[in-house]
């Protein structure tokens, strides 16, 4: 092989300039990579730099986000209300309020309606006539039922109940009680048990308790005679829920609403009679 075609890269070029074997290929491409690198980070710096000049500048003006940026749906920034000082100047300078809510809760905000034992609801317009029957005048007083005469009154584990009376002594001192005026309107009737306990309705069911001094349990305890379809018989209605009246269901004394049903009627209805005790 000739020697010429051993070495080619010892040839000059079609210039007649020989390459510069003292160097590694590519230095200058390196060198015109790195001073490109270098101007790009030169200008980003210098952008950054006039970016936070101009934001420290304006940012007076600028709504700072609320707390619920995060939480807001797809990612969008929530703004906060204008401050209350700076809506009251433009609301003088315009002559009109400002509209920038207020944080506080209102001053006559409503509190917790009262417990439904507390308020009695209108009268009802279904209710019977309000004129009643003279009451017996014997202290000690028993409660028989119209439409089952063999039953009467009986307080038993704390309740009123519509029990057949026996012969037991307890069992008819049980079953009578001391009627005295309404605690809560002397109009009207209050029942005390031998133990000092009054009759009043809790939850809408006839119990016995002692008295504890509330003006809510003086009116639970009061009920105001009514007349009844059944000649001789005495309907008693609620003093605190006018429109309900005193029945048995299941042979447990409730204070429920008037109904026009002859079996309501008769289960509302008793005879006030002497005391079985």
């Amino acid at each position: 092989m000739p020697a010429d075609k051993s070495r080619p890269q010892d040839r000059p070029w079609e210039s007649g300039w020989a390459p510069d074997t003292t160097r590694a290929p590519g230095t200058r491409r390196l060198w015109l990579a790195g001073a490109l690198a270098l101007a790009t980070i030169t200008a980003c710096v210098t952008a950054l730099t006039v970016m936070e000049n101009d934001s420290a500048v304006s940012a007076p003006r600028v709504a700072e986000p609320t707390a619920l940026a995060a939480s807001a749906p797809g990612g969008l920034i929530s703004f906060a209300t204008p401050s209350r000082s700076a809506g009251t100047d433009r609301g003088e300078q315009d002559g009109r309020p400002s509209s920038t809510p207020t944080t506080g809760a209102p001053s006559g905000s409503a509190s917790p309606g009262p417990d439904p034992a507390e308020k009695a609801p209108k009268p009802s317009a279904s209710r019977p006539p309000a004129k009643s029957p003279a009451p017996p005048a014997a202290t000690g007083t028993s409660l028989r039922s119209v439409n089952y005469p063999d039953r009467y009154w009986r307080v038993r584990d704390g309740y009123v109940r519509l029990d057949r009376i026996g012969s037991s002594g307890q069992q008819r001192a049980d079953a009578t009680f001391r009627r005295v005026p309404g605690l809560a309107d002397s109009s009207c009737l209050s029942f005390t048990t031998a133990d000092g306990r009054y009759l009043r309705h809790r939850d809408f069911v006839l119990a016995a308790n002692p008295d504890d001094g509330s003006a809510l349990f003086r009116q639970d305890a009061t009920f105001c005679p009514r007349p009844s379809s059944v000649a001789g018989a005495t309907m008693l209605e609620s003093v605190n829920y006018p429109g309900r009246f005193l029945r048995h269901r299941s042979f447990q004394l409730r204070l429920e609403p008037y109904e026009h049903s002859d079996l309501y009627r008769a289960d509302s209805a008793f005879h006030l009679g002497a005391g079985l005790g």
